[in-house]
């Protein structure tokens, strides 16, 4: 951005420009912004979160192989109705065979062609008390795209990915390249932490925000471009 900025002013001010320090973009500076939520959320007035200004929602679903969002089903439906455009996210659970949680998550979500695109969650779980393995990269790997490729041929749209930081780092750096990403930062811009991931197009900035419709934090997204290219990604028509 910088380099496109100065060369527009001419060469004898590029000097000038090099030391110029842009600031990071902030959350506010991006025109679209989203939720995801999970049972902790508890009641949610999906009217009131649609009238907020609230653009897309990603509804935890599924989890492993064998458990679902209690709260899935009522959140997935009062979206809908209020207008809040949806989706929803699969937390990917270590100590299952991958296979597994793919049937488990078609069992659980519906095929909806207005839905967003489903999300696969990726992350360690340092907290869980059943599964504190972490598998190699070379095993990681071939299971998610595994698990993408099913997925867009169940639900007809390609899954985003989510990650976090230490993630991200120990096992994603370099690869999927051509798949859209949800990353998670929480403390600075995406682009500052996360390695040869500059092409995200989703940002999760904090975990204490405010809606209103919903009591308590939630989660607050950004979608990196303007409103036309929001369209163009709801329709499966954004290369980015």
């Amino acid at each position: 951005m910088i380099k496109t900025v100065c060369s527009l002013v001419g060469f004898a001010f590029l000097s000038a420009c090099s030391a110029y320090d842009f600031p990071d973009p902030t959350p506010e500076d991006f025109a679209i912004h989203g939720i995801d939520i999970s049972r902790w959320q508890g009641d949610i007035d999906w009217d009131r979160v649609r009238q907020s200004g609230v653009a897309f929602a990603w509804i935890k679903a599924t989890e492993g192989g064998d458990h679902a969002d209690p709260r899935f089903v009522d959140n997935w439906i009062g979206a809908r109705k209020a207008g809040v455009r949806r989706g929803a996210y699969h937390f990917y659970y270590f100590c299952r065979p991958v296979e597994e949680q793919i049937s488990w998550v078609k069992e659980v979500v519906p095929v909806d062609p207005q839905a967003l695109p489903l999300v696969l969650d990726m992350e360690w779980n340092a907290h869980s008390k059943t599964c504190t393995t972490r598998p190699p990269r070379e095993r990681i790997l071939p299971d998610m795209k595994l698990f993408l490729d099913e997925m867009e041929r169940h639900y007809g749209k390609r899954p985003v990915i989510y990650s976090s930081v230490d993630f991200h780092r120990d096992r994603l750096v370099g690869a999927f390249p051509d798949e859209h990403f949800w990353l998670r930062s929480v403390a600075t811009y995406p682009n500052n932490i996360y390695e040869q991931r500059d092409d995200w197009v989703f940002w999760q900035y904090t975990a204490e925000g405010r809606i209103p419709g919903i009591k308590g934090d939630v989660d607050r997204n950004a979608f990196f471009g303007t409103k036309s290219q929001f369209r163009d990604w709801l329709n499966g028509e954004l290369k980015r």
